[in-house]
């Protein structure tokens, strides 16, 4: 039985060895934190945001056949390796998409404040309520603001050599503008409705 089960174990860890060398797979929890840096960069710390969450620390686990298990899996698969990446944020390009945002922040947060621009469901801005002598205004802001977004999803996916991940960084980026909001902000749920923070 003793024999079965450490064949089992070992057979186990290097099937997920393989899994772990092979798949390349979206570090969501660092494009958590990446979104997180850039957008306090961008906007500062806004009044009534979430601060951040600490890291969580797991418990350890008190059963012995799982402290078997991960002792198989870090000899087999080096603790290193199996760390979660970070995602690299600080291209040239990025820091200069982070730039322009910050000098455009001044001039849009008027807008965002009295709810004339919102947030949108897929990292984006959107003209909402703006007056008619303000909406060329608005808009021009948008647009431009909406072009650095796009680029820097895009360049974030290029940098860390994961063109693929674009659409997975747009999605994280789109959550975390929302959740960094400030209160009075408009943005959009998941079903395209307006609702004010």
């Amino acid at each position: 039985m003793t024999r079965w089960l450490s064949t089992t174990l070992a057979a186990t860890a290097l099937g997920l060895a393989a899994c772990v060398t092979i798949n390349v797979y979206f570090p969501a929890a660092a494009a958590e934190k990446a979104a997180d840096r850039i957008i306090e960069d961008v906007w500062g710390q806004q009044p009534g945001a979430p601060a951040p969450a600490p890291d969580a620390v797991p418990a350890p686990s008190s059963s012995l056949g799982v402290q078997l298990l991960v002792g198989l899996l870090e000899f087999v698969i080096p603790p290193a390796a199996a760390q979660e990446p970070n995602i690299d944020v600080s291209s040239p390009e990025i820091t200069h998409l982070k730039a322009q945002m910050e000098n455009r922040f001044g001039d849009l947060k008027p807008f965002l404040d009295s709810g004339g621009i919102g947030l949108t469901n897929d990292g984006l801005l959107a003209v909402r309520e703006v007056p008619l002598a303000q909406r060329t205004a608005a808009r021009n802001l948008v647009g431009n603001e909406n072009a650095d977004r796009t680029a820097l999803y895009r360049e974030i996916a290029t940098a860390n050599k994961q063109p693929q991940w674009e659409k997975d960084i747009r999605a994280v980026f789109a959550q975390r503008w929302i959740a960094k909001a400030a209160p009075g902000w408009w943005y959009q749920d998941a079903n395209g409705a307006w609702k004010q923070r």
